[in-house]
């Protein structure tokens, strides 16, 4: 990962921003204008962050694997799903197919961060970090944590905490 995307997470975590607070403050706003908000912040902070010259998301944790997902990974793989599930996956907690390790297998190992099966890729992946999606509301819990995950939303919030400071979030 680059360094610079290192320390916007190491940042965050010792930020003595109460991010709860944040998320509480998030939950009061209307959905339409948190969706705004988001996908504002999103635009502008991706058109500074290179997700190839970071992907801890593929190197620390798992998206949730579909059954249309495990059907187009197993056919990529000329394999039974049944054998695409017992090579790669495991049930989670909450009774999601996830990776059973991290890093993820598709993750390219010469360090050029790019994803062997991204044409087929899982659709949790594709919507990765999850910012610009409608009904943001939904997500705000995921989305707290995917602050110590992606940089990206890092400098989302940080971006939305910002806005309620200066009063144009309401």
């Amino acid at each position: 990962m680059k360094e610079e995307y290192q320390k916007i997470l190491t940042d965050r975590k010792e930020s003595k921003k109460d991010l709860n607070a944040t998320i509480k403050k998030l939950k009061r706003v209307t959905r339409k204008k948190l969706d705004d908000v988001f996908h504002e912040q999103h635009d502008t902070v991706f058109e500074k962050i290179d997700c190839l010259e970071c992907a801890n998301c593929c190197k620390t944790t798992s998206p949730i694997f579909r059954d249309n997902d495990i059907k187009k990974l197993a056919k990529r793989f000329r394999i039974k799903t049944h054998e695409f599930i017992n090579t790669y996956l495991k049930i989670d907690l909450d009774g999601d197919y996830v990776l059973r390790s991290a890093p993820c297998p598709f993750l390219w190992e010469d360090d050029n961060n790019k994803c062997s099966v991204y044409e087929d890729r899982p659709l949790a992946c594709k919507e990765y970090p999850h910012t610009n999606r409608k009904n943001m509301y939904q997500i705000l819990d995921l989305t707290k944590k995917n602050t110590e995950i992606c940089p990206a939303v890092c400098n989302i919030i940080e971006n939305i905490e910002a806005n309620f400071e200066t009063k144009t979030i309401r």
